[in-house]
């Protein structure tokens, strides 16, 4: 039976790593969690209002942000499982100034606290739709009933249900979403592609450059998605499958095993996510440019519609709202389920309670789901701008970037057992990806203070 604490390694809980691929996908799961995180306010909202903003011209960042990423994740996930280590404590090794913990876990929760405008923002986008769908109930109202049934869920839910409204949330607008894009590439009006070709050139108009940075922070694998990624590792258990680090040649086979199946698990998600993000893209570069629409506080979800009424036609409307209900609510949950974990992990290594006491661990994790739904909320009342606060939130998150890519490398040579190294190749993808991040941030900055 499966130990009740997924954080506690015990060698009875040891298995074997599948030996085909349709076993391995089979395991897939932290991917999808991951993925329907991801496919939220980033891509509806953040990466529809960049194409809206300045057409097809900055594809490449899309393209580039959903792409370097994935090896970042997939060396934190490869230290976690060949550690057991939560994804704070393997970044807590970092060196640099401490206060209880390392300055990297601070600035972590300094990222986190911005982007709960995300999460605000995501509030305000449900209630808006449920306001249009019912105008007898307010959108205040919507936001709280929609706090109630956060609150609801999380308390006390469990690694599975997560994982099975995550993989309902992301198939049905995934999906949807793809289709009215194909549909795109048949108007004229809207989409050519020459204008898609030109959209791979590394330059940006200076119109776009806060939402681009956003964008770039949060599309593809986000730096907050990059801290969730090992907690949702050890919850489906592969560190716990793997057992305690030892020197044989038994251990080794396995770890190398649950390896293989979190790279398949990331490369799942990564095909969803990318198809989403560039459908969303897309759409917002054709429909909502060609439009002369950009979305804004109060006409967010009307501005956003049309991105399926214009390709799908006006019975498509409808599809939308219940898309975009489920494509944000349901990245409220997941990040919300992920962050109250990774806070109360944060709490044990204040030395708040012990690695082993899994009641003080599930405790705390229930205080951070109230105070982590409460703080959206109350930061939509005050600023009620969606799309402003997913830029604000995009942005912190870019900045986070340079830094967990940093602390991916040093983990990479100075923490990960020689036997479960990866090849040079993958290494070179590693230093490849975090200096890339380091330099859009640079090249950011730069554009900013020249603007």
């Amino acid at each position: 039976m499966p130990t009740a604490d997924p954080y506690r390694l015990d060698p009875r809980e040891v298995r074997e790593p599948p030996r085909t691929l349709f076993e391995a996908l089979r395991r897939v799961g932290p991917g999808l969690i991951l993925a329907a995180s991801i496919v939220g306010s980033g891509e509806l909202i953040a990466t529809t209002t960049l194409g809206a903003q300045v057409g097809y011209s900055a594809l490449w960042i899309i393209v580039l942000s959903c792409a370097i990423k994935p090896v970042v994740q997939a060396e934190l996930g490869r230290y976690t499982i060949a550690s057991g280590e939560t994804g704070l404590e393997a970044l807590d090794h970092v060196p640099g100034p401490r206060l209880r913990v390392g300055w990297l876990l601070w600035a972590w929760a300094a990222m986190v606290l911005m982007t709960l405008l995300q999460v605000g923002a995501m509030f305000g986008g449900v209630a808006q739709v449920m306001a249009l769908l019912v105008p007898a109930v307010g959108e205040r109202a919507w936001v709280l009933i929609f706090l109630l049934l956060t609150l609801g869920l999380l308390l006390g839910g469990g690694y599975a249900r997560i994982e099975r409204l995550a993989v309902v949330k992301v198939g049905l607008f995934t999906l949807i979403t793809f289709l009215a894009a194909l549909v795109l590439t048949r108007m004229p009006g809207y989409f050519h592609w020459s204008e898609l070709l030109e959209g791979l050139r590394l330059r940006l108009p200076p119109q776009g450059v806060a939402t681009a940075a956003a964008v770039f922070g949060i599309t593809g694998v986000g730096a907050s998605e990059l801290f969730m990624y090992p907690y949702w590792c050890v919850e489906k258990g592969y560190a716990r499958f793997v057992g305690p680090h030892e020197l044989t040649p038994q251990w080794q086979r396995r770890a190398r095993g649950w390896v293989r199946v979190m790279h398949v698990d990331i490369l799942a998600s990564m095909v969803i996510y990318t198809v989403a993000t560039l459908a969303f893209y897309l759409l917002g570069a054709g429909i909502l440019h060609g439009m002369g629409l950009v979305p804004a506080a109060g006409d967010m979800i009307p501005v956003l519609s049309n991105i399926y009424t214009q390709t799908l036609g006006p019975w498509a409307l409808w599809v939308f709202y219940v898309g975009a209900i489920a494509t944000l609510y349901g990245t409220i949950f997941a990040a919300t389920a992920a962050h109250s974990r990774i806070f109360s992990d944060l709490c044990r290594l204040l030395g708040l309670f012990s690695r082993d006491d899994a009641a003080a661990r599930r405790r705390w994790r229930q205080v951070f789901v109230l105070v982590l739904t409460l703080l959206p909320v109350g930061l939509y009342w005050i600023f009620a701008s969606p799309v402003k606060m997913v830029v604000a939130g995009g942005i912190a998150q870019a900045v986070m970037l340079p830094l967990v890519g940093a602390g991916a490398v040093w983990l990479r040579h100075r923490r990960l057992p020689p036997e479960l190294a990866p090849s040079w190749p993958v290494t070179v993808a590693l230093w490849a990806a975090a200096l890339l991040m380091a330099a859009m941030m640079a090249y950011y900055a730069w554009l900013i203070a020249r603007a």
